[in-house]
């Protein structure tokens, strides 16, 4: 007798092999595929998979869900999506080690425009302390990776300077107990302060730490390197994990703007490092909007010393005029906003900031200097960012990975933080034919497991961990758009964690089998 059998489906196992049919059989939170005559079988419960696709549940590397997931933990708008594991830490901004929770709680302050809150007052200290936050009380497993702005905080603070060499092993210390504690790697966001304000040889001294434990280098790269050449911020990243020992990651890897060098550009930087020995691969989403905290755009100075700084430079006449000169207005007219709180500023939710502006008989810089102030700063944009004629190239590229980048703050979040994996089965498989089945689910499956070291997820194979998705290949769609993003998609009809099934016919169960995986630690 075993608990689940899934019979009669078409087994794609997330190697990119072609599929085969089979039986998925579940015990306890473990699989076994059984081949030939299912007759005899006894289960406690079957799933008929007939007609359906029965793959690994999907693994996203670039989560921004976190801190809302302790809010809400049955998580729909991802494992609504086939998503059983999520990397969160990413962009250089996690939420752990701190050596106080008044300074967790500014360092979420600072950056709940992308984060959002969980539950308050914060009630954790370090990584272990956090990861157990997550065990059997949220509906997807939780990785986590090291942020270095943490890290930087804990050395040296929130000002804009190097670290001294004792600040330097103070760090480093930081981050071997992190690993010790179950983090995966490093990450870095290299536009969001503090952590921004780290130079490369601080960065590359923090990478060997993690890489001597088994860990890897994730990053959003340093955007102001642009003014050195359109590759210099990826050249950055490159030379970091040579200098360092370490695998690089980098996420959200895109043509960001059409018109600015060749995508051929991108994809050959990653493709002469890895020619070159190096391990180097990437993450994509698959929408061409980016999103992020409004606040990224604001220049480092106001954010040097702090969220209390940014709240002054705000209200500061001085300060704000530096702001407005420096202000990309651009950027403003292409961006829309999100994740209004105040009842009298909800009219603005999904606007453009210059219609925002119109509305109050502001200029757009003076309309967000004085929201973010009202909002506590806590606002999200989303824009047009990613170039959809090259997206496909990225999306289909081997060395590449499917990640959603999803933030669930906000009425107009970016739609893919509801479609990002559906997509890529319905309009980059089925309609599109830019890649083929097998390969789509190894990049949402096997390939992120591999780039994290999770040694007993990613593909079906006996043994491994019961995290399944089935799905209707045929019908699988999101509707989920700017205009109207917050839709679940059709056509997952299951999606099992552990061993235990959340998504059934569609609908969520309430169950919450989640844990926290820490590395080196296979059985988590």
């Amino acid at each position: 007798m075993v608990d689940l059998a899934i019979t009669g489906g078409l087994i794609i196992d997330g190697s990119g092999s072609p599929g085969y049919h089979g039986a998925v059989l579940v015990e306890g939170d473990r699989l076994s595929i059984h081949r030939g005559d299912t007759s005899a079988l006894e289960a406690t419960r079957a799933i008929d998979a007939n007609g359906l696709v029965v793959c690994p549940g999907f693994i996203d590397l670039h989560s921004h869900a976190g801190l809302t997931m302790l809010g809400a933990p049955h998580h729909d708008p991802k494992v609504r999506q086939g998503v059983t594991t999520e990397l969160i830490g990413i962009d250089g901004i996690s939420h752990a080690p701190f050596k106080s929770q008044q300074e967790l709680h500014r360092y979420i302050w600072l950056d709940s425009g992308l984060n959002g809150y969980p539950p308050m007052p914060a009630d954790w200290l370090t990584v272990a302390d956090l990861l157990r936050k997550y065990d059997n009380t949220v509906a997807i497993n939780v990785a986590y990776i090291l942020g270095n702005s943490p890290v930087r905080i804990w050395g040296v603070g929130w000002t804009n300077r190097p670290a001294t060499g004792a600040e330097l092993e103070d760090m480093k210390a930081i981050v071997r107990e992190a690993m010790e504690e179950g983090a995966w790697g490093l990450s870095t966001g290299l536009d969001y302060p503090p952590g921004a304000y780290a130079d490369t040889d601080e960065l590359v001294a923090l990478a060997e730490v993690a890489a001597s434990l088994g860990g890897f280098y994730h990053t959003h790269t340093r955007a102001s390197l642009r003014s050195q050449g359109l590759m210099a911020p990826f050249q950055e990243a490159i030379d970091i994990g040579q200098r360092s020992g370490s695998p690089v990651h980098l996420t959200h890897y895109r043509q960001s703007v059409q018109g600015a060098g060749s995508h051929l550009d991108y994809l050959g930087l990653v493709e002469s490092a890895r020619e070159a020995g190096m391990d180097v691969t990437f993450d994509c989403y698959t929408y061409p909007f980016s999103g992020t905290a409004v606040t990224i755009g604001l220049p480092f100075w106001a954010k040097d010393g702090g969220p209390e700084r940014l709240m002054s430079a705000l209200q500061d006449p001085d300060d704000r005029a530096r702001m407005k000169r420096e202000l990309s207005r651009e950027r403003l007219k292409n961006n829309w906003l999100t994740n209004f709180t105040r009842p009298q500023n909800l009219q603005y939710e999904g606007r453009l900031i210059t219609d925002i502006g119109d509305m109050r008989g502001q200029d757009p810089e003076d309309a967000l200097f004085d929201l973010l102030i009202e909002e506590n700063l806590g606002i999200s944009t989303v824009g047009l960012g990613t170039n959809p004629q090259t997206l496909p190239a990225f999306v289909s590229h081997p060395a590449g990975m499917i990640a959603s980048d999803a933030i669930l703050i906000g009425e107009y979040p970016n739609p893919r933080s509801y479609g990002c994996f559906p997509i890529v089965l319905a309009e980059f498989v089925r309609a599109e034919r830019h890649l083929r089945l097998p390969e789509a689910i190894r990049k949402m499956t096997s390939f992120p497991a591999q780039r994290l070291g999770l040694p007993d997820r990613g593909l079906l194979r006996d043994g491994f961990k019961a995290d399944i998705v089935v799905f209707n290949a045929d019908t699988v769609k999101t509707h989920a758009t700017r205009e109207d993003p917050k839709h679940y998609p059709v056509g997952i009809d299951y999606v099992i964690v552990n061993g235990r099934v959340v998504i059934d016919r569609g609908e969520n169960t309430g169950a919450l089998p989640g844990r926290g995986l820490r590395r080196g630690h296979a059985s988590t």
